[in-house]
């Protein structure tokens, strides 16, 4: 009967951590930091970002974040 008890308890903790990740997601967009219209593209560089980025960025990074959607990687890459 514990065991019952403790599998449904695991269960009820899943499905809320799953609703509150559902949440967390659809109230923010996916790739927007909290703040930012979400639209077809986010403002560049890595304070729009909803993840924080792993690594600190350089300016290769931030041009060619600037750049996207375009198909051509900026000069000094």
């Amino acid at each position: 009967m514990a065991l019952l008890k403790l599998a449904a308890l695991g269960a009820l903790g899943y499905a809320g951590y799953k609703y509150y990740e559902k949440q967390k997601i659809d109230r923010n967009g996916v790739a927007f930091a909290d703040g930012q219209a979400v639209g077809a593209h986010r403002d560049a560089g890595p304070e729009a970002m909803g993840d924080a980025p792993k690594r600190e960025w350089t300016k290769t990074d931030e041009e060619l974040d600037e750049s996207f959607p375009a198909s051509d990687p900026p000069a000094n890459y």
